[in-house]
């Protein structure tokens, strides 16, 4: 009966302890943007960011480290390479703290710099939590908390891992060859568009434009070899930019040269060689003196952005204008390109993608091969007429009314072929002894600085690309030293304008997915060479005007694109920088535009042609001192759309109040922690031992 009694009855127990559930991963969402819960079911996460330890701690995923080459170490500080060694079981936290503590003193005495790299080479924490918990960072922070991992459409990522040969890397002496020779074919565009739009413009022949075309070349290769060995070392091809096209075509157009008599392409020429050494001579002092570090606080992506876009968009009256004048060739020519480099850029050949690197190559192999066609063809042939007859001397009505086609369209025209021969030798004053004109000499010194600064934002994202580090403010100094020493080469030889780094770099570094410097040295051997046959020259001059503007039209629309591609490293949706870019890009528009048109009627018979008049504006600016040079230069500055967008920018830039994640502020490496680093070390020093020599010049080195 006591047993019955419910009050007697013993209570049930002792039960077995729960156990305790391991963490749950968060969500995709939850990765993406951060969130951190307070309830039982994931991760206990303190409000300072710190996951405490769980029982059974789940191996995260390594992470690249950007500024090591391998793999990051994981929140318990053990690396991908050490976690292939079998598992063993957890350790309890105290033993784990303890080790943590170990390895980041192992990692301060290897040289490992307690802070990594972000999207724009600022620091961030090495020991970062594990990836299940992300930390979400201020607004007001100076630096992103991450590095950035979108993928574009092509899959390739902003990260050097995913090239096939990073910066140091010699896979052979072939297939640096093969690829060598592919990087310079996608950028042919740059290096060799440039002398064909100048030389006719100084009312050069067809041979003068083959031999500039070589000397290009030949230039380029050297001053190329130059770069990658004693400049910032990074695998950035140098020739003419199409940053000194517009000033160039500003002087060609001067009132003193309109109207002269004989050869006027060698007496323009020795002008704008005097020009472009004494401002190369401008640039060099400001990078070797050390004066571009200071020069840098200045420089950030909400500056480089506008002033580069401004440079394409500164030939919109150059461009389609004069692909009207053959549209079924120009037209053509433009719409194989957009498919090539866009519809059919994931195609992919024996595991190339053609369409996409040489977009720009087929493009022009493929229409020009058609104009040949349509030439043999007799279709652009007209009875009694001869193109060679100047159009002056032209009396048949019948005639006059074809001879824009005849003139354009056929691409027998052109005798650069026929004149050009199989060796020539470039050499230095080829033209004549420089003139120096100070008016002339200081815009060119001006448009040094715009150089500059494209090569600024060159350098910043090619090294995110392809080098272990940014480069330190000293090595950047002695990278524009450098190109001032270069375009004083490119002056001596005479290739019309300065030799800069060519901002298509970057785009072809990310689709070629070549970082290697040997490649690109390589590629300038080889670019030496083909200089040296005249017949290589003379074949590019050969190359129908339409075409060529054809050509241009896209690519100073990819020069535009790169230019504002920077934004990427700045919050490109904040207002504040939407404002400043907005307001840049518009007065570098409008405000060239009135000193263009400024005194200039409606019916007024200009003696250039009509996509040249923009670069008249010396004889008709509104600034009419009693001082012809200072209206010289006024006018011809405040007309150039990249000066405006430079102006504006910078100031803009520089007094509107912004956090430096805001502004996305270009963080270079520090000169003490990149010399402890051996990959950085690699990466930037110069070679020979000669930085040893010079290690007293702490501003132009590691």
């Amino acid at each position: 009966m006591s047993n019955s009694d419910p009050k007697q009855r013993p209570r049930p127990g002792p039960w077995p302890p729960v156990p305790e559930s391991s963490a749950m991963p968060p969500s995709s969402w939850a990765k993406r943007t951060g969130f951190r819960p307070k309830f039982s079911g994931e991760t206990n996460a303190s409000d300072s960011g710190q996951i405490s330890l769980p029982p059974r701690p789940r191996e995260p995923e390594a992470q690249p480290d950007l500024e090591a080459g391998r793999a990051r170490p994981t929140a318990n500080g053990r690396a991908e390479a050490e976690r292939a060694q079998p598992t063993t079981p957890a350790a309890p936290p105290a033993v784990v703290v303890e080790k943590e503590k170990t390895v980041k003193k192992r990692r301060e005495a290897d040289g490992v710099p307690k802070h990594s790299t972000n999207g724009n080479g600022g620091a961030v924490p090495a020991s970062d939590p594990p990836p299940s918990q992300p930390r979400r960072s201020a607004r007001n922070e100076e630096a992103i908390d991450v590095l950035p991992q979108s993928v574009d459409d092509d899959g390739a990522m902003a990260r050097h891992s995913h090239l096939k040969y990073d910066l140091r890397d010699t896979p052979g002496l072939v297939p640096i060859g093969l690829y060598g020779l592919q990087h310079y074919l996608s950028i042919l565009g740059s290096l060799i568009l440039t002398p064909l739009v100048i030389v006719p413009a100084m009312g050069g022949s067809s041979e003068d434009t083959a031999n500039v075309v070589s000397t290009v070349l030949f230039v380029s290769g050297v001053t190329t070899l130059l770069h990658t060995s004693f400049g910032s070392r990074l695998p950035l091809i140098q020739g003419p930019s199409f940053v000194y096209l517009a000033p160039a075509l500003a002087i060609i157009n001067s009132p003193e040269f309109i109207g002269l008599k004989g050869n006027s392409f060698k007496h323009i020429m020795k002008e704008l060689q005097g020009a472009i050494i004494i401002s190369s001579t401008f640039q060099a002092i400001l990078g070797y003196s050390g004066l571009m570090s200071l020069f840098l606080r200045l420089i950030n992506p909400v500056v480089v952005s506008p002033t580069i876009a401004a440079v394409g968009l500164s030939f919109y009256s150059y461009g389609f204008p004069l692909v009207g004048n053959c549209l079924e060739i120009g037209a053509v020519q433009i719409l194989l390109v957009i498919l090539f480099s866009l519809y059919l850029r994931k195609v992919s050949i024996l595991g190339h993608r053609i369409f996409l690197i040489y977009a720009v190559p087929l493009g022009l192999a493929i229409t020009w091969a058609a104009a040949f066609l349509l030439t043999e063809a007799g279709v652009y042939s007209y009875k009694g007429c001869d193109v060679n007859v100047p159009v002056s001397n032209i009396i048949s009505e019948h005639c006059r009314k074809h001879v824009s086609r005849m003139k354009y369209c056929r691409v027998d025209t052109s005798q650069a072929i026929h004149s050009s021969p199989w060796f020539r030798f470039p050499y230095p004053l080829q033209w004549g002894t420089p003139v120096f004109t100070w008016k002339m000499a200081f815009v060119m010194c001006v448009v040094s600085i715009i150089a500059s600064v494209d090569s600024v934002g060159s350098y910043h994202a090619s090294s995110l690309l392809v080098a272990s580090r940014p480069p330190t403010p000293g090595v950047l100094s002695r990278g524009i030293g450098l190109e001032g020493l270069s375009s004083v080469l490119a002056g001596l030889w005479g290739t019309g304008t300065g030799s800069a780094t060519l901002t298509e770099n970057v785009h072809t570094i990310a689709v070629t997915k070549m970082g290697s410097r040997r490649a690109v040295e390589l590629g300038a051997c080889i670019l030496i060479v083909l200089s040296l046959v005249g017949k290589v020259g003379g074949f590019i001059a050969s190359i129908p005007e339409v075409m060529v503007a054809a050509l241009l039209c896209f690519m100073w629309a990819m020069l535009a694109a790169l230019g504002l591609s920077n934004l990427r490293y700045s919050e490109a949706g904040s207002s504040r920088n939407i404002i400043i870019v907005g307001l840049s890009l518009f007065f570098s528009l409008s405000i060239p535009a009135y000193f263009q048109q400024y005194g200039i009627s409606p019916n007024s018979n200009l003696s250039v042609p009509s996509y040249f008049q923009p670069y008249i504006v010396t004889s008709h600016g509104p600034f009419r001192t009693s001082f012809g040079g200072v209206n010289y230069v006024m006018n011809t500055l405040l007309s150039l759309h990249m000066v405006i967008a430079f102006l504006v920018a910078v100031i803009l830039d520089n007094t509107v109040p912004g956090s430096r994640q805001e502004r996305g502020v270009y963080v270079w490496s520090e000169s003490e922690v990149a010399r402890r680093e051996p990959a950085v070390t690699k990466d930037y020093q110069l070679p020979f031992r000669i930085g040893r020599v010079f290690r007293w010049v702490k501003w132009v080195g590691l």
